[in-house]
C-alpha cells in the first residue's frame, strides 16, 4: 500500500478502541504495517480485521502497558512479525481515580501513573535500542490538557499527563542526535468509551461534576471528526516533515507549519 508512511513499521498501545484505534487505522491507510496492543483481545482483533478489510497491514498482540514482561514479549512478537517499529504511538490510558489526596486509594493512584508514565518508559526502552542503531524514529505519546493544569480531584490523571508530556522532553533531548524525533500531543476531547465511563463513574460524579457536564455536551458532536483530526495529525508528525518541532507538546489546533517556521 502506498502512502506517506510507506515502509514504516508502527507499534500503536491501547489500539482497541478510540484514539488509538484511529491512529492504527490512519497509519495503516497512508502504508505502515501496524502492530496494534491493548489487553483486551477481542477489541484489538476488531481493530486488524477493519485495517485488513482496508487492504492494509496489522498484527494483534495483547499485553498490559504497565508489565515489563508483557511490554517486553508484545516488542518481541512484533518484530519477528514486521520487523523493528520506526513508529510508537503510546496511548493507552486512565481518566481516573477521581477525588482529593487524602481520600484517594494510594494504589489506584498509583496505577494511574503506572500506565501514563511507567508505560511509555517501558514501550521506549524495548524499541529505541534498535531506532538507534538504525538512526531512525519517531515517538508519539499522548498526553492531554490535564498534563498542563491543575484541576481539583484529578490528580491521578493530571500528574500522570505532566509526567508524560516531561519524559517526551527529556527523551526528545536524548535522542534527538541519533536522528529520533519524539512529540507528546494533546489529542482532541472526544466522546469516547473512556468519557462514557468516566460519566458513569460515581467518584467522578462526586468530585467533578463539572467535567462531566462538559463531557456530556460533547457527546452530541460526532466522534468520527475528533478522532480523525488527532489521526491526521499523527499520520503528519510520524511523516518526519516536522522532526523540527521534537520535543513539543502539540495540540490538535496547532499549524504545525507555522510552529515549524518560527523555529
Amino acid at each position: 500500500m502506498a502512502g506517506e508512511l510507506a515502509g514504516h513499521v508502527a507499534l500503536v498501545t491501547g489500539a482497541g478502541r478510540g484514539f488509538g484505534k484511529a491512529i492504527a487505522k490512519a497509519f495503516s491507510a497512508e502504508g505502515a504495517a501496524v502492530t496494534v496492543t491493548a489487553r483486551s483481545t477481542r477489541q484489538i482483533d476488531e481493530t486488524v480485521a477493519e485495517i485488513k478489510a482496508a487492504g492494509g497491514e496489522a498484527f494483534a498482540v495483547p499485553g498490559d502497558v504497565t508489565h515489563r514482561r508483557d511490554v517486553e514479549r508484545v516488542v518481541e512478537v512484533a518484530r519477528k512479525h514486521f520487523g523493528p517499529a520506526t513508529l510508537l504511538v503510546n496511548n493507552a490510558g486512565l481518566a481516573g481515580p477521581f477525588g482529593p489526596i487524602g481520600m484517594l486509594d494510594p494504589d489506584e493512584w498509583w496505577a494511574s501513573q503506572a500506565v501514563h508514565v511507567f508505560g511509555p518508559f517501558l514501550y521506549m526502552t524495548n524499541v529505541l535500542p534498535e531506532m538507534i542503531r538504525a538512526k531512525k524514529g519517531r515517538l508519539i505519546n499522548v498526553a492531554s490538557l490535564g498534563g498542563t493544569r491543575v484541576e481539583p480531584s484529578l490528580s491521578a490523571y493530571c500528574i500522570g499527563k505532566a509526567g508524560e508530556i516531561r519524559l517526551t522532553e527529556q527523551v526528545a533531548t536524548e535522542v534527538r542526535p541519533h536522528g529520533i524525533s519524539a512529540f507528546a500531543i494533546e489529542p482532541g476531547t472526544v466522546y469516547t468509551d473512556m468519557a462514557e465511563a468516566t460519566i458513569n463513574d460515581p467518584n467522578a460524579q462526586r468530585w467533578v461534576p463539572g467535567m462531566l457536564e462538559f463531557l456530556k455536551n460533547v457527546r452530541n458532536e460526532d466522534p468520527a471528526k475528533g478522532l480523525a483530526r488527532c489521526a491526521t495529525m499523527c499520520v503528519r508528525l510520524a511523516s518526519g516533515r516536522y522532526d523540527g518541532l521534537t520535543g513539543r507538546y502539540l495540540t490538535v489546533d496547532d499549524d504545525l507549519d507555522a510552529l515549524l517556521g518560527q523555529m
